[in-house]
């Protein structure tokens, strides 16, 4: 691909920020889009996004700012799209422009609830976008530490290799090192369950279990991960790379974990929907695990999957989250 790629990048939220931060210092021009006119407004006139990452400042005459998301599809050559999953859909609602010449890239971490697919066979199967033209950006790495400029890692997965090293170049920087990948369906599922399991997490720490139970229940997450995504797309990878094991580490234990975070208040006795209230953000877990669980059924996986199960209980079970993981601790090893 030409260097100079034409990026557009959709969604309002932290990772959006971040990443167009990114693109937009590798890239004479971005084209933002979001669905939030007051946000946009507010960006032109103080260079922030005062909602999300605030401190960031931003050159605005390096973007293009709209809500048209037609507009911003025609723009550009590559779309980045970090939408919460569950917001996806109807984001694309309005969409008249064709993606089948796109090149699309996931930075989303979930799966598009209404179909049940990960986000690269939504765009596949319902856009129509060649299985080579699509893509995933995946961590370990939290929007906010991107915005102090932190050192972070970042792994650009696509089939061609051309174009992910491409979107890998817009990307790095000097505290961002970037590699590429040609898993795409293995590290979006991978993506998609490393919430699940930050959720656990959260649980158990909201339960009061301590770091020693911690380290049982990460411990078994990965060869968990690698049982559910062996099952699913059987391919050669490391399931100890950073976009594998780092990621769910850091969702798992960071502070700026919002699955963590979610996870943490079920574990002390709220509700789901008092969570979400609390919280006021997407946690892409509580999602992703309905969906996990039915392709686990669907799939017929023979893998043990006790911690996915576990989750999946206490958030859509009618049993007693101290129960089911109470129950858990004697599954793990």
């Amino acid at each position: 691909m030409n260097k100079e790629i034409r990026i557009s990048v959709f969604g309002g939220g932290s990772w959006a920020t971040a990443l167009t931060k990114l693109f937009s210092t590798n890239t004479p021009h971005v084209c933002w889009y979001m669905r939030d006119e007051e946000a946009i407004e507010n960006i032109r006139q103080t260079k922030h996004n005062l909602n999300y990452l605030s401190d960031v400042e931003f050159d605005t005459d390096k973007l293009t700012l709209t809500t048209d998301i037609n507009l911003a599809i025609r723009q550009s050559d590559v779309l980045v799209f970090a939408i919460p999953s569950a917001f996806l859909a109807d984001e694309l609602n309005p969409l008249s422009e064709s993606l089948t010449e796109k090149v699309v890239f996931s930075a989303i971490k979930g799966i598009e609830p209404n179909s049940g697919m990960i986000v690269g066979d939504y765009f596949h199967q319902l856009h129509r976008v060649p299985k080579e033209n699509i893509g995933v950006i995946a961590g370990p790495c939290h929007a906010e530490e991107v915005a102090l400029e932190r050192l972070s890692y970042l792994t650009i997965a696509c089939a061609d290799e051309a174009k992910a090293e491409a979107v890998a170049a817009a990307i790095r920087t000097h505290y961002v090192k970037t590699k590429i990948s040609d898993d795409v369906v293995g590290i979006e599922y991978a993506t998609m369950l490393k919430n699940i399991y930050a959720l656990a997490a959260g649980i158990a720490h909201g339960l009061g279990y301590g770091d020693n139970f911690q380290a049982v229940l990460l411990s078994n997450a990965v060869r968990e991960m690698h049982r559910y995504i062996h099952c699913i797309y059987k391919a050669e990878r490391n399931i100890d790379g950073s976009a594998y094991l780092g990621d769910l580490l850091v969702t798992a234990y960071s502070l700026f974990s919002r699955n963590r975070m979610f996870g943490n208040m079920i574990g002390k006795g709220y509700t789901v929907k008092s969570t979400m209230a609390e919280m006021n953000m997407v946690a892409e877990g509580y999602y992703a695990v309905k969906n996990a669980y039915l392709i686990k059924q669907k799939q017929e996986c023979p893998g043990h999957t006790p911690i996915l199960d576990a989750v999946y209980q206490a958030l859509y079970g009618n049993k007693r989250v101290s129960q089911v993981f109470k129950e858990l601790t004697t599954k793990l090893d």
